[in-house]
């Protein structure tokens, strides 16, 4: 994209400089701009950053594409019923996921900069320097930036990963052919989600990873979801220990250490899903006093500032809380401060947090670990799922449900699904955590029969009551 939107001759008279164009520079520059502020957004690379890109948008089509075979896999599960899918072009799912991409990121990003008159967009790198920032090689003088630069895949340090073509989050995605089997590396959110999507695409794969499935969530949810992943004929290995990644005759195999012993796994592929790293790089911080976390994160209070006065960060380039609507609410309290004297409050204490497994798993506020660290009187209510209707009538059984509760206020900390419908149950209970409510204001409130948030009632119900003994609807 070129510079059409850039009206000011050399930067004069900006109130705000934002660099990175992404979902967390748009949130910033566009909140801005309904201040009245006069803002210029510099990005460098795909306008739209990550998300749309090569994040959530592509890889959510794809589960969802290869999803439909495993519904009519499952239609087994209804007497009298069969169905059969399968996938007769991959490149042609490819392509309609790139057309997608490409109207979203027209109609969300590029299209929207001619509608905010005040925003002035640049394309190129950008650093920050005494008294503004340089964008090609000219100087834009302005007291106030947000950097927004996001996060790229984090490659692990393996002997031998420069020399093999290994796949991340991103070139996985772009995959016009599907190959014969997979080695994910990672047991987070991204390793979790794409090893299912190219298993269901028919794809033999396995996942290995140093520690446990999914290890920011309760360790009920990985370990289940470990054994769901288990029961679609993927190959699952943990607590592995690296050793060495070399070319093979097949493609790429793995020397790893396994319960003591040494293994080698061999795939064609090999896939790289141990997290992301932050774009801190090359943005001139060391030189103005702007300090890094240890894993490259640029620090930030809750205020979103850092350590350098006039200059805030917003989005996955703080390290923390990578999600896409956190980096946009982030970006927007950073704006906000940025413009109208620090008043604003970064709070992620009710962030949901969302991985499009099947079944989905789905976590909000504390978990019982981190509400014993915190000093709480923890109570837990953990229910299965084969107790709550809506899974019975699905004849779907797979995932539970988990509450953390104060024992002494019986305030709600933290709600922890797995469940085929989770991802949209779960901000039920982050409304309750952010204002505050008990277990027993879940417990009486109305909540809609046969459906899968009708769990969170009953979870609640149970930490007094025996659920099996209810009738339907009965609280």
């Amino acid at each position: 994209m070129s510079d059409c939107c850039a009206r000011k001759a050399n930067g004069k008279g900006y109130d705000l400089a934002i660099i990175g164009a992404g979902s967390a520079g748009f949130s910033a520059a566009i909140t801005a701009a309904e201040q009245g502020a006069e803002v210029v957004l510099i990005g460098s690379g795909t306008i739209g950053g990550t998300c749309v890109n090569f994040g959530c948008v592509p890889s959510k089509t794809l589960i969802r594409a290869v999803e439909v075979l495993h519904r009519a896999d499952s239609a087994r599960r209804f007497a009298g019923v069969s169905a059969a899918a399968r996938i007769e072009d991959w490149r042609a799912t490819m392509r309609q996921k790139n057309d997608l991409v490409a109207t979203l990121r027209q109609a969300k990003y590029a299209d929207l900069l001619p509608a905010y008159d005040p925003i002035s967009y640049r394309k190129g790198a950008a650093r920050l320097v005494e008294g503004g920032v340089v964008a090609d090689d000219e100087h834009i003088p302005v007291s106030k930036i947000i950097i927004a630069t996001g996060s790229r895949p984090a490659v692990p340090a393996i002997p031998g990963i420069e020399d093999v073509p290994y796949l991340t989050s991103t070139t996985a995605l772009e995959l016009e052919a599907l190959p014969h089997s997979l080695l994910v590396i990672g047991g987070g959110y991204v390793g979790a989600e794409l090893a299912q999507m190219f298993a269901r695409a028919g794809v033999a794969v396995t996942l290995l990873f140093r520690s446990r499935l999914l290890p920011e969530m309760e360790p009920e949810i990985g370990a289940a979801l470990q054994g769901y992943l288990a029961d679609e004929g993927m190959t699952i290995i943990s607590g592995a220990s690296y050793h060495t990644l070399r070319k093979t005759a097949v493609g790429t195999a793995l020397d790893l250490t396994h319960d003591g012993r040494p293994v080698t796994i061999e795939a064609e592929r090999v896939l790289v899903a141990a997290g992301r790293t932050a774009n801190s790089e090359g943005l001139g911080l060391e030189g103005l006093g702007v300090e890094l976390a240890a894993n490259g994160g640029i620090i930030v209070d809750d205020r979103m500032r850092t350590t350098r006065d006039g200059v805030y960060a917003a989005g996955d380039v703080t390290g923390r809380d990578q999600f896409v609507y956190m980096a946009a609410y982030g970006a927007k309290i950073a704006a906000r401060n940025a413009l109208d004297g620090d008043n604003s409050r970064y709070d992620n204490s009710a962030m949901p947090a969302i991985v499009f497994t099947d079944p989905q798993a789905a976590s909000v506020g504390l978990t019982e670990a981190a509400a014993r660290a915190a000093g709480h009187d923890v109570r837990t209510s953990v229910l299965p799922l084969e107790y709550v209707p809506r899974a019975l009538a699905a004849r779907d059984t797979r995932g539970l449900i988990k509450l953390v509760a104060d024992g002494k206020t019986r305030r709600l900390l933290g709600a922890h699904i797995l469940a085929p419908e989770g991802a949209d149950s779960i901000q039920t209970a982050a409304l309750a955590i952010r204002h505050g409510l008990s277990i027993d204001d879940l417990a009486d409130a109305i909540f809609p029969y046969l459906t899968t948030v009708e769990g969170l009632k009953l979870t609640a119900l149970a930490f007094a009551k025996d659920v099996a003994k209810l009738s339907c609807c009965a609280g």
